[in-house]
């Protein structure tokens, strides 16, 4: 690849991109292309660019300040001419994938996004929803929500919100059994329990002073908490679920909270990204409007 600008637009593609297939995609040429830019910027300034192992590439030293200049360079010649390419001119066009649980993922974080996704043409949101911690490094997570603690040093994190927990039953269930009035009765009453998927075990009830409840004869089972909320809107049994899904149904006595006093301490809510650099300019923007939203 002779043209010199057109090499470094290439290595800023891989500079930002996951692996140089997912650069490839991004610039709609072939992977070869792209090590092939790469491999002859390295023979002609004499230094690695890229760490490369099975598990994929990483920009050396070097490569993150050539990085840094390189798309000063490039962007400065695209004003110079004038690109009228909107998506060849966007710092935020590419890919930015984020791993949400089902509760904002399937509806809220899509629409909340939308106005910010459609003033940036180019930029593409890739949602991963998942109930289970996601393997951020191996799937290539570049942000997540999560709801619950979150001590690992290799994120940075900030604190979005908190999610209460509720122990609700339907009016009619409670006609036919009563409220419980401590811990201990609930072991009477018909009960719902959700499974984890990831352990296949039912997920405790947990409540204030770090207390639990083991669910040992269930009324219904399920491992979806949409399928949970139902049951217990069915009357099915009394059930511990989140406030969102929760929350809809109090005001019109569809749902009755019981032991709230012995309620827990609400869940934090995470927003969160892996301690890579350089940050590239599509991630922060989808992070920072993240926190907004979500805040």
């Amino acid at each position: 690849m002779s043209n010199r600008l057109e090499a470094l637009r290439v290595f800023c593609a891989a500079a930002d991109a996951a692996n140089f297939r997912d650069a490839a995609a991004r610039l709609s040429v072939s992977p070869q292309v792209v090590t092939r830019a790469v491999r002859e910027l390295e023979e002609e300034l004499g230094e690695p660019l890229f760490h490369r192992s099975t598990r994929g590439v990483q920009l050396t030293d070097f490569g993150l300040q050539l990085a840094e200049r390189a798309r000063v360079a490039v962007v400065g010649v695209d004003d110079l001419f004038h690109r009228t390419d909107r998506r060849a001119l966007s710092q935020h066009a590419g890919t930015v994938r984020v791993t949400a649980p089902g509760i904002f993922g399937r509806r809220f974080i899509p629409q909340a996004l939308a106005p910010m996704l459609a003033a940036h043409p180019g930029l593409t949101l890739d949602l991963r929803v998942a109930e289970e911690h996601t393997d951020v490094v191996g799937q290539q997570i570049d942000i997540g929500v999560r709801v619950g603690p979150l001590r690992d040093s290799r994120f940075v994190a900030r604190p979005v919100g908190k999610m209460a927990l509720h122990v609700v039953g339907a009016p009619e269930l409670i006609a036919r059994t009563g409220v419980p009035k401590n811990l201990d009765a609930l072991a009477a009453m018909p009960l719902t329990s959700l499974i984890n998927r990831k352990s296949r075990r039912p997920w405790p009830w947990v409540f204030s002073k770090s207390r639990q409840v083991q669910v040992p004869s269930p009324a219904f089972v399920t491992d979806d908490y949409d399928a949970e909320c139902a049951a217990v809107l069915s009357g099915l049994g009394f059930g511990q679920l989140i406030a969102p899904l929760v929350e809809p149904w109090l005001p019109s006595g569809a749902l009755v909270p019981v032991l709230e006093a012995d309620a827990p301490e609400p869940w934090p809510i995470y927003v969160y990204r892996a301690q890579r650099a350089p940050v590239p300019a599509r991630v922060r923007l989808v992070y920072d409007e993240l926190v907004r939203v979500l805040g």
